[in-house]
Order: structure tokens, then C-alpha cells, then sequence
């Protein structure tokens, strides 16, 4: 079981492949690590041994008559707690959703089924993912890995952290702002954040429903790319014969490079160097226009998400955090025209960001500006979580505000990743350029 917890998913689907690993006892071994770990109770909100062991027992026998539905059939997966999973509690880790216990599954959670994934629990988040730290004192705050005293970056807190911390091979979060690149990158994994629109919202708890996409956490770009596949009900991706040489770069000046910490900025160079030592050409592009974009991330957000929860919030406020019950409730003073003048300029300014990067196979930044901050410190300072949770998101937002495809990538540097951006609907080259550049850093 021990080295199964370093597997990545696809090594572990090829070792059911070749009959060397049983799904059921795969399954149990992750769900006995679950019960033994002492971050169990930070981590996940509540495991579905009934059905991982059934799923797992049904993936064994379609090994066995060489009738899998997949690569990944009969391997473990952990849920965010904002999808739906049918007879399960789902909470999106706010008390206003206590006890909530949909009917049916998520519609990624049923294609995600149906290619043999085993659901092992729900893990804890931001609540109503309206956070990009993962603190969460209505419920419970994962750790970082590489920091056990501090947060592990929200909102797919416990998402990161379960796989992170070898209890998953591989997770699922969602992204409004950054809700699935922060943790991956503070626990140093790979996380996708989809295009809005690539994969179904039908049974994903709300939080911005223009902004709000589904994605992946894992360790290997390949097994992102086997999520997407299987999330949307279609083939795999196709990874191989991919390199860096000659694509070229534009590495992003406007806000995204200011106010770096240390690591952060040692952790982007190092992938610079990467780019370049694999024969790709980075070069350096100022775009006015994302301050701007940036500019209404705040009426935009804000106005989407508390129209979306004002009633459940106004019935019952004192069950929230108070910071995040103030992040809705500030979306209550954003006029109707002033909201749909915000989104007119932001249709505008992505078409002149998408004009200003067409000629570049990717855009780059570092995803994260700052280091994971000590959870002690979130508690007791105010005004601290607030800076803090503003710069968690600022440079992951602009892939949200601007429609993108984004994949964030280990750079070798603790919690320090790198980001590559691609148009909408271009999962597929995102995932072959960030294969090729982890394959160049391996060989580094």
C-alpha cells in the first residue's frame, strides 16, 4: 500500500491492466490509510465505504474478464463536497447546507462512474467555495503538505490535500477564481482549470455560475488529462509526441509578476529556464487591459454570488464565517446596470487579450505570488485574511476572467507552481504543452 500511495493514477490503472493490482484491494488499502491518517478528520468531511467497495468489487470482476470500461476502472478518486453524490451528505462545507442529501449524482461524478472511477468520500472545502485559502472554521481546515501549520489553499482545500498526503490517487475541486490552481500549487501537484462550459455543472453546488468550472488535482499531467476524459464521456487524450521546441511563451508582466515572494519567484525562474533549455522561447508582454479585467473581478463575483445565496444567507447569517458571509454580502451593494456593464467591458477586453496573445502557444504566469500562510495567524488577524486570501487568487483570476484554459504545474520549488494559459476549449494542447514541460523538468 505504501507505494501505492505514490502511484500515479494511470500506474495504477495499467497495474489493473496487468493483473498485478486488485481494484478491491486497492480500495481497501486507501480507505484503511484514510482511517489511520492523523489529518483523516481535516481532510475529509466523510468517506463512502459502502460504495467504493461495491464500485471496487464490480471493477475487479470486469478485470477479470478483460471487460474494463477504461484505463482508470477500479481506480479511487475523492469528490470536492459541492458535487452531488446520490444518498450522500453534501455540504459544500457551509452549516447553511447541513445535512443536505441529493437523490442522484453530479453529472461528472455519473460519467466519472461510468468509466469504473471508485468514489472514496468528500472532502472538506472553503465554504460555499467563496475562498482561496481553505481556512474554514464552520467545518475543517486541510494542512499544506510541505507546511503542517499552515493552510493548503482553497477552495479545493481537502481536494489537494487528499492526494497530496497519499489518501487519493487522484481528486476532483472546481475553479471560480482559482479554487482548484492554488491548492495544487501549494501542495505541488498539477491542477486543471477547464474552460466554463467544458464540463457539466448539473449537481455542482453554485458559487459564480458564469465563472464556475470543474477540474482535476493530481500528480502527472497524464492523469489530468485521463479526469478530463472520463468527466466529459469521451476518449483519452492523447499526450505523446509533444515537445517544447519552438513553441513560444509570453510571460505576463501586468499585475501577475508583482509582489512575488521568494519562493514563488524562484520556483517561476526555475520553470523559465525549463521553457528554454527545452528549445522554447519565452517573451516577456505587458496587456494593460488585465488590470482592467481585474478591476471588475470584485462587482463581478460578488454580484453573481450573493443574487445566487442571498435568501439562504439572509435566513440563517450567524452560520457562516464572518469573512466569507461579508465577501456575499458586499455583492448587495453592485447595481444591476453596473453588473451588466462590468461583464459588457469584460466581453470586450477578452477579445483584446485573445488578439494580443494569438501569435503565443501559451501564456505564463506564476500561479500563486505568495508562500501558504500559517493558519494560526488567519485566526487571529482579520485583516490578514483578508490580504492574504486577495493575493491567493490575483493571479489565478485572470485565467477565469478572461475565459481560459489553465494548467498549473510543479516547478521542483515547494508550493511554488507555474501556470500556463491557453484559449477556451483548448484542454487538449494546454495538457500536451504542460506534458512536455514536465518531461523536460524530469530530465533536468
Amino acid at each position: 500500500m505504501r507505494q501505492w500511495k505514490k502511484m500515479s493514477a494511470a500506474a495504477l490503472g495499467r497495474g489493473i491492466r496487468a493483473g498485478e493490482i486488485d481494484p478491491v484491494e486497492l480500495t481497501e488499502g486507501f480507505l484503511e490509510a484514510i482511517r489511520i491518517h492523523p489529518m483523516r478528520d481535516r481532510i475529509y468531511a466523510r468517506l463512502t465505504e459502502k460504495r467504493a467497495l461495491a464500485e471496487a468489487k464490480a471493477a475487479a470482476m470486469r478485470a477479470k474478464s478483460d471487460q474494463r470500461l477504461s484505463l482508470l476502472d477500479g481506480v479511487p478518486v475523492s469528490w470536492k463536497d459541492l458535487f452531488d453524490t446520490a444518498g450522500t451528505v453534501t455540504e459544500a462545507g457551509s452549516d447553511l447546507l447541513k445535512d443536505r442529501k441529493p437523490s442522484q449524482d453530479a453529472r461528472v461524478v455519473q460519467f466519472a462512474t461510468a468509466t469504473g472511477l471508485v468514489c472514496l468520500g468528500k472532502t472538506h472545502m472553503s465554504e460555499l467555495a467563496f475562498s482561496g485559502l481553505g481556512y474554514n472554521p464552520i467545518k475543517q481546515t486541510p494542512p499544506c503538505v510541505n507546511d503542517h501549520d499552515a493552510v493548503s489553499g482553497g477552495s479545493s482545500s481537502g481536494a489537494a490535500a487528499s492526494v497530496a498526503f497519499g489518501l487519493a490517487p487522484v481528486a476532483v475541486g472546481s475553479d471560480t477564481g482559482g479554487s482548484v490552481r492554488v491548492p495544487a500549487a501549494w501542495n505541488d501537484l498539477v491542477g486543471l482549470k477547464t474552460s466554463s462550459g467544458r464540463l457539466s455543472l448539473d449537481g455542482v453546488v453554485p458559487l459564480c455560475a458564469r465563472f464556475d468550472t470543474v477540474g482535476p488535482l493530481s500528480r502527472s499531467v497524464e492523469d489530468a488529462g485521463f479526469l478530463l476524459s472520463a468527466m466529459q464521456g469521451m476518449g483519452r487524450i492523447d499526450l505523446r509526441w509533444t515537445s517544447l521546441k519552438g513553441c513560444r511563451f509570453a510571460l505576463l508582466q501586468t499585475v501577475a509578476m508583482d509582489d512575488l515572494d521568494d519562493g514563488p519567484r524562484a520556483g517561476f525562474n526555475a520553470a523559465v529556464a525549463c521553457i528554454e533549455s527545452a528549445g522554447g522561447v519565452v517573451e516577456p508582454i505587458n496587456i494593460p487591459e488585465v488590470q482592467d479585467a481585474m478591476d471588475l473581478a470584485g462587482p463581478l463575483y460578488t454580484a453573481e454570488a450573493y443574487g445566487t445565496w442571498r435568501d439562504v444567507i439572509e435566513a440563517n447569517p450567524d452560520l457562516m464565517f464572518d469573512q466569507v458571509r461579508k465577501r456575499f454580502q458586499s455583492g448587495a451593494d453592485v447595481l444591476a446596470a453596473d453588473y451588466v456593464a462590468a461583464w459588457q467591458k469584460l466581453d470586450m477586453l477578452r477579445t483584446i487579450f485573445a488578439e494580443k496573445t494569438s501569435g503565443y502557444d501559451a501564456v505564463i504566469v506564476p500561479t500563486v505570488p505568495t508562500l501558504p500562510p500559517n493558519l494560526e495567524r488567519l485566526k487571529a488577524d482579520q485583516d490578514y485574511f483578508v490580504t492574504q486570501n486577495l493575493m491567493a487568487l490575483r493571479n489565478t483570476r485572470i485565467g477565469n476572467l478572461f475565459g481560459l484554459s489553465a494548467l498549473t504545474l510543479p516547478t521542483g520549488v515547494p508550493s511554488a507552481g507555474v501556470t500556463f494559459m491557453t484559449p477556451p476549449m483548448s484542454e487538449e494542447r494546454l495538457l500536451r504543452l504542460g506534458h512536455a514541460f514536465e518531461e523536460a523538468l524530469h530530465e533536468l
